[in-house]
């Protein structure tokens, strides 16, 4: 059996000598090296950014968006999607481990997993798209990946539904990276709080700024405010189109007297959100763009252009323990589980 390199580099066609993730074409031949893991898959979960930009492209046809999804992984040997650069995770089983990796993994086959990696750097090849779901992102597909030697995992809990775990996964970076920057008595403000990412920064920023801090949720409009506040994970809910900068932090002034805010978590999937982030932040703050439609020329340019000193910090999909604890969140929260249950699985 070959032996492969742990970062998966191995697989790189083109262009050679970099990583999977920013390679332009990797090799999805199914013949596994000492050290993969082949999966059986079931679902993708494609991140939200690239598939609005997929469907969007498709003008709302299914047929379509199957052929443009079939094309992006015959072309590149992964789902990377050439406009945004994104992905996703996928949901699977164990079909094959890799000798190399006895006594280095808790996996067996059959274990049920979902990857924690991107699609963006995962060998995959469709066999066939047997069904899309444009309200939740997800494409039902029979197919097979592999999984790197780096990679990361998450074996599927009893406890919980696959599809819940799957979609809560498919974000765990986003509130488990807010555990680690709001603080006690902050100001954080999460727009986009209403999505799936959102809701679970809204839930683990109250958690975190406790009693004397501020949650802010904004959407483009009240979708979910109601159950956002009966749930007690927002202190203020905001209306508002984050594309308009001044628009959204005039908004922002009134609710926090002039002080703006602390933390700015951006979970949105459209273009255009820098400089609101930006511009709703105070000086010596902290923007959080967990976002694929993020730019980082807009972003820090538009910083400059107006004179604003934030700390601005790239939505890593991985730290440690994140899994754990976006799922811990599903056990914790009837009411939010109940809610995300009926929209996203």
């Amino acid at each position: 059996m070959k032996q492969g390199n742990r970062y998966g580099t191995h697989r790189v066609l083109e262009p050679k000598g970099i990583l999977p993730q920013p390679a332009i074409k990797i090799d999805n031949d199914m013949e596994i090296y000492d050290n993969e893991i082949l999966i059986d898959v079931d679902t993708l979960n494609i991140d939200s950014a690239s598939f609005t930009q997929i469907y969007n492209q498709a003008e709302k046809d299914l047929d379509k968006t199957k052929e443009i999804i079939m094309d992006i992984v015959a072309t590149r040997g992964k789902h990377q999607n050439p406009v945004t650069g994104s992905g996703g995770m996928l949901l699977g089983t164990v079909e094959k481990i890799g000798p190399a990796l006895e006594g280095k993994t808790d996996l067996k086959v059959g274990d049920k997993i979902a990857t924690l990696v991107s699609l963006s750097l995962t060998p995959l090849r469709i066999d066939e798209i047997v069904a899309i779901n444009p309200e939740i992102d997800r494409v039902e597909i029979k197919g097979k990946a592999i999984l790197f030697e780096s990679g990361i995992y998450s074996i599927v809990p009893d406890d919980l539904p696959e599809n819940l775990v799957l979609s809560v996964l498919d974000v765990c970076g986003a509130p488990a990276q807010t555990a680690k920057i709001a603080k006690l008595g902050q100001t954080v403000m999460v727009i986009g709080g209403p999505g799936k990412a959102g809701m679970l920064c809204l839930y683990e920023a109250k958690r975190r700024v406790g009693v004397t801090g501020k949650v802010i949720c904004v959407n483009y409009d009240e979708t979910r405010f109601k159950e956002i506040q009966e749930m007690g994970i927002a202190d203020v809910c905001i209306a508002a189109d984050a594309t308009d900068a001044v628009g959204l932090l005039e908004k922002v002034e009134e609710v926090t007297g002039g002080e703006l805010c602390d933390v700015v978590i951006n979970c949105v999937n459209v273009e255009n959100t820098e400089m609101a982030s930006i511009l709703c932040t105070k000086d010596d703050g902290l923007v959080y763009f967990f976002s694929m439609a993020t730019s980082f020329t807009k972003a820090a340019l538009g910083a400059e252009g107006v004179g604003k000193d934030v700390n601005m910090m790239i939505g890593n999909g991985y730290t440690k323990g994140h899994a754990e604890l976006t799922l811990q969140i599903m056990r914790d929260s009837e009411d939010l589980r109940n809610l995300y249950t009926q929209l996203f699985v």
